[in-house]
């Protein structure tokens, strides 16, 4: 694991997570006053709550927070932990009297890993949004416990992956981020190195998912699958804008997972804006892009073996 820091005003991230189930919850907050969003989902499997406000054409204008969770379906309901916490707060949409926590979330399956049964729920979410902070720790922690790489020929050739954390600076002020959570069927790789994916247990090596489907794999891709971020940046973006920048930053996923965006992936990027520096959205995109890329590559050097799937660094540390 390592510790990661944001350097972008106003955001926070939070962690929980049951390391004996195998299993968490990220929270990204908002600055006061909320972030205008947008999202887009590639993936062909999502679980999503909140989702549909974040259409131009819907009335509210920014949100709270993203939760990024582990669970499948289970895993939405950590959601409402976050809207509790905010709640007391007093952060929301204000209606009359009441403020209206904005909380958008999306899943992942990792319940074949650790404990079927356990999964985020309420207090985990809420606990998760409590710890928020600039500082947190990226790999195996939050919605990245349980995350896992390198499906294509069963879940017993996996390897172990997590969340990952890269944020870009330019010297005019604009900065972007990207947290992701890495839990693909196929590899993660970097030019032509593989960094995770399929690992033969009896051979003791990685078998390269890009060469399985070119072979003609017919297996379908396992369903414990789905990678989702949350890009932050403090430009001034409106939520079409955000949107845009969202589809971007999937090429960040393609530059960095094969195969990627298949029919038992739910992929999802949501991205945040605080609005503070103007700037073309076309930057913001193409930063967003190469976050999104680096963020996984993070995800995969700070695993740690667990629930009986190896890791990057137990495979090359030596």
């Amino acid at each position: 694991m390592r510790k990661s820091k944001i350097n972008i005003s106003g955001f926070k991230i939070g962690t929980a997570e049951n390391r004996e189930g195998l299993t968490g919850v990220t929270v990204i907050l908002a600055p006061d006053g909320g972030a205008t969003a947008g999202v887009d989902v590639r993936g062909c499997a999502p679980g999503t709550r909140e989702t549909d406000l974040l259409d131009p054409r819907k009335t509210v204008q920014k949100i709270h927070a993203v939760v990024l969770s582990g669970g499948s379906a289970f895993g939405l309901e950590a959601a409402s932990g976050c809207v509790k916490y905010l709640a007391e707060q007093g952060v929301g949409f204000p209606i009359g009297n009441v403020c209206v926590p904005i909380v958008c979330s999306a899943v992942l399956f990792d319940l074949m890993i650790g404990d079927e049964k356990a999964y985020p729920d309420l207090l985990m979410g809420y606990e998760a949004a409590k710890s928020a902070s600039s500082e947190f720790l990226s790999g195996c922690n939050g919605a990245g416990t349980g995350a896992t790489v390198g499906k294509l020929l069963g879940f017993g050739n996996a390897m172990k992956s997590g969340a990952g954390y890269h944020e870009i600076s330019l010297p005019g002020g604009l900065r972007v981020g990207a947290y992701v959570v890495v839990n693909a069927c196929g590899e993660v790789f970097d030019g032509e190195k593989i960094f995770a994916g399929v690992f033969s247990r009896s051979r003791k090596k990685l078998i390269s998912s890009h060469e399985l489907m070119l072979s003609g794999i017919t297996r379908e891709c396992s369903g414990a699958n789905t990678t989702i971020a949350c890009v932050i940046t403090n430009a001034a973006l409106s939520k079409a804008e955000c949107s845009t920048v969202s589809g971007m930053a999937h090429d960040g996923y393609a530059r960095s997972i094969r195969p990627v965006h298949t029919t038992m992936d739910g992929d999802a990027i949501f991205t945040m804006a605080s609005g503070e520096y103007e700037t073309a959205v076309d930057t913001v995109g193409y930063l967003a892009e190469d976050a999104i890329r680096l963020a996984v590559l993070d995800a995969i050097k700070n695993t740690e073996t667990m629930g009986g799937c190896i890791s990057y660094n137990d495979i090359f540390s030596g």
